[in-house]
């Protein structure tokens, strides 16, 4: 089996750089000396984070996509092959959220939610994974949510595109071991981010505000900081976060009391 490289040694692609905890480990990941390829919708944003580096800037590439392009996605991954001539890591972070309920969220909403998180991620993942077998060396990192593990008010179509990720990178993970390229499903809880903001309503707008949870939550700095030594050592799952993080727990061995707490919680 091929030497699994450290970070500082790595080619790392993240999707969702632009913003919110993907550009925090743009940053984490520039002052630990690895080679960066950045990747979000928008090019001006990609610019200033790269900008923003603390690390050596010959290090760091862009590569605009877009996670609904699906079709696109192989010619993106043969793109960012050939900027440093492979690719160590692929950390799909790339990702919306939701604030509507389940009855009024619009079918169009739900599927251009499912079609980022899910169809988007999948698609992506699917385009490297070649490079990683014949390599016999990879290393796969969903940005998933603890939502993945459980449901909350006003999140349905969010939630169900991140249980969607845990059971298929779950399935990926068994398939991988023999190609040595390892899968890592990151559980965040709160971190302040502007996802909330930028979450759909149920006719597509923008929520406009940052949850009650967020605003209080630990920094994507600090979440950034918490993530990479858990990365190091290829831990299968990882969760970060507050209290919110015991849910989990709560959720495989008390489910009806996690249950009647979520009833009674105010979510935002």
């Amino acid at each position: 089996m091929a030497k699994r490289p450290s970070v500082s040694e790595s080619v790392i692609w993240i999707t969702g750089a632009s913003s919110g905890i993907g550009e925090a480990l743009a940053y984490a990941f520039s002052k630990r000396g690895a080679r960066l390829i950045l990747s979000a919708r928008r090019e001006d944003e990609l610019e200033r984070v790269k900008e923003a580096c603390p690390g050596n800037q010959d290090h760091i590439r862009i590569l605009p996509l877009d996670l609904t392009q699906t079709s696109m996605l192989q010619g993106k991954a043969s793109q960012a092959i050939s900027l440093f001539g492979h690719v160590d890591m692929l950390i799909n972070n790339g990702g919306m959220s939701q604030r509507a309920t389940a009855m009024e969220a619009s079918m169009d909403v739900i599927r251009q939610i499912m079609e980022v998180n899910f169809f988007g991620t999948i698609a992506l993942t699917k385009a490297i994974l070649p490079h990683f077998t014949k390599r016999k060396s990879g290393y796969v990192v969903v940005v998933s949510s603890v939502m993945g593990k459980f449901g909350t008010k006003f999140r349905s179509t969010y939630a169900a595109s991140k249980h969607a990720l845990q059971g298929w990178f779950d399935c990926l993970r068994q398939e991988m071991y023999d190609y040595n390229v390892d899968v890592t499903l990151v559980c965040p809880g709160y971190v302040k981010t502007p996802i909330t903001v930028n979450a759909l309503t149920a006719d597509g707008k923008r929520f406009g505000k940052m949850g009650t949870g967020q605003q209080t939550a630990m920094s994507a700095d600090a979440f950034a900081e918490k993530l990479i030594p858990k990365l190091e050592k290829r831990q299968p799952e990882i969760y970060i976060g507050g209290k919110e993080v015991y849910a989990v727990y709560l959720k495989r061995f008390f489910p009806g009391v996690l249950n009647r707490m979520l009833r009674k919680m105010k979510v935002t």
